[in-house]
């Protein structure tokens, strides 16, 4: 991957066969599409070279590290990062041209549409949902290994049409998501000194379950939103329930 380009479109992958011929269909309109995978056990790779993909592979740690890997092996005057279970739009693609040729900032966040459940989520924190995700080669680094964090070298801005994504696809996808969560969030708690009281794991989640369905809007999507709320407030006790028992394990 030596020769330039204007725009390089970025798919980090591990495992992601089912996904990953669609999403690259989804971004046709980029120079180039790089599908930067983590030695996939399944056909992720192979499917991304007959779609016409640019394939390249490091072995997966973290997710910082395995978008600065992909950041190095890039030439290109702007990287835009996508997930493989993200797509596209016609939309998307001419607002990122457009502020690629006349706007200053290094850096752009993109919302998403969220389909939860094969339902598109519109409340409960799921819309804007705006991911940083457009970048001026060179001017971003990653850090954190989960929910990992760019930082920007210069200004940010919001577009305003949205990647799709196509999150969990039923709640046992969801709920082991969710539980990977909240191990890693634990551990981050933990080793910023947060010290729960023993009514945490209990009074924290009728806060979230509040700031979810009312302040941030879950109720506007009916059951379904008030299902998510509820799911997300549990696991705001699972946290801090894990949270207490590292402190206890000291």
């Amino acid at each position: 991957m030596t020769t330039s380009v204007e725009l390089a479109a970025v798919i980090i992958t591990l495992n992601e066969a089912a996904h990953v011929v669609a999403c690259i269909e989804s971004l046709r309109w980029a120079d180039r599409v790089v599908v930067f995978d983590g030695f996939s056990s399944d056909e992720t790779a192979s499917l991304a070279r007959a779609a016409g993909a640019a394939v390249a592979q490091s072995h997966f740690r973290d997710f910082a590290q395995q978008r600065n890997a992909a950041l190095d092996s890039l030439q290109s005057n702007w990287v835009f990062f996508v997930d493989a279970d993200e797509r596209g739009t016609p939309e998307l693609a001419a607002e990122v041209r457009e502020v690629m040729a006349g706007r200053p900032e290094a850096g752009w966040y993109v919302p998403r549409y969220n389909y939860i459940f094969g339902r598109l989520t519109q409340g409960a924190g799921w819309f804007p949902d705006y991911q940083l995700r457009l970048f001026r080669h060179g001017r971003v680094r990653y850090e954190r290994p989960v929910h990992e964090i760019a930082v920007v070298d210069g200004e940010i801005g919001y577009l305003r049409s949205p990647l799709l994504h196509y999150n969990y696809r039923d709640p046992a996808h969801f709920h082991a998501k969710q539980r990977a969560y909240t191990e890693y969030d634990a551990g981050i708690l933990r080793q910023q000194g947060v010290r729960p009281k023993p009514y945490t794991p209990y009074t924290q989640p009728l806060r979230h379950f509040w700031w979810r369905f009312v302040t941030l809007g879950g109720y506007r999507d009916g059951r379904h939103g008030l299902r998510l709320s509820l799911y997300m407030a549990y696991y705001e006790s699972v946290k801090y329930h894990k949270l207490a028992r590292l402190w206890r394990e000291m």
